[in-house]
């Protein structure tokens, strides 16, 4: 594993194209993102935003391009990469069957952890995510914001150096969403690295100390989070970079 300095780019990405037949899903991006930094990426939809997401997290390959995670090409060495990356959207990724205790067990095991590293951390991370009572349950009963509570903590067992997340607010009950904000302001803020696609400005912006606007398989705007004074100049940049003919309101709270 190559050792990169605290203020090297954990995540460089060079060149990102991404084609589905005819249609052009992403347009030569390039984004280099400093180890412990907090991103957020706004745009409309369509905007390419979830595509490059699932890029950097090896679901799917660039037509071309290259990406750098923590000095590894993620083409050449996608498993190596991802035992760094964690992933959270909308969608929870767990087994029904099986009960919360044996979802993140198998996760864990997937990942690596020992027997005892892998139940220290199932009781830490149901803990954190309140549903330690509910451990032996299976998940199939489970309320869909119990689930994402434990998908938050799925995707933690293996204390991911980078976190991508796809739209984490969409389907969380209040509880979840504050289970999931107060998890996120434990981690440690110098050595996990976030970007988070958001529709939601306010809470993107919030939680964000760079924000980045992508239209059109483009990065459009890239600017340190404290650059605006809130969601009416984040609207006016927004709707200035943002073409017509996109759905230009496809963000919340504006």
């Amino acid at each position: 594993m190559v050792n990169i300095l605290p203020m090297d780019p954990i995540i460089s990405a060079s060149g990102i194209r991404k084609s589905f037949g005819d249609r052009v899903a992403l347009k030569s991006i390039d984004l280099e993102v400093k180890r412990g930094q907090s991103v957020v990426i706004l745009g409309p939809n369509g905007a390419g935003k979830t595509t490059f997401l699932k890029v950097l997290s090896t679901v799917i390959t660039p037509t071309k391009g290259t990406v750098i995670i923590n000095g590894i090409d993620i083409k050449k060495k996608p498993a190596e990469a991802r035992r760094m990356i964690g992933v959270i959207s909308h969608e929870s990724y767990l087994y029904d069957e099986l009960t919360a205790r044996e979802n993140l067990g198998f996760f864990g095991r997937m990942y690596g952890l020992g027997k005892d590293e892998l139940e220290e951390r199932t009781d830490e991370l149901l803990a954190n995510v309140d549903l330690l009572k509910r451990g032996d349950d299976r998940v199939g009963s489970f309320s869909r914001g119990m689930k994402q509570r434990l998908s938050i903590a799925r995707t933690l067992m293996h204390k991911p150096s980078i976190l991508l997340m796809d739209e984490p607010y969409t389907g969380l009950d209040q509880k979840a969403a504050e289970t999931f904000e107060s998890v996120m302001d434990c981690l440690d803020t110098g050595k996990v690295t976030k970007i988070m696609v958001s529709h939601n400005v306010e809470r993107g912006l919030q939680l964000s100390d760079r924000a980045i606007i992508m239209d059109s398989g483009k990065i459009v705007h890239d600017s340190p989070s404290t650059a605006f004074s809130g969601t009416e100049d984040f609207r006016h940049t927004y709707m200035s970079l943002v073409c017509r003919d996109t759905d230009a309101e496809g963000i919340t709270n504006l």
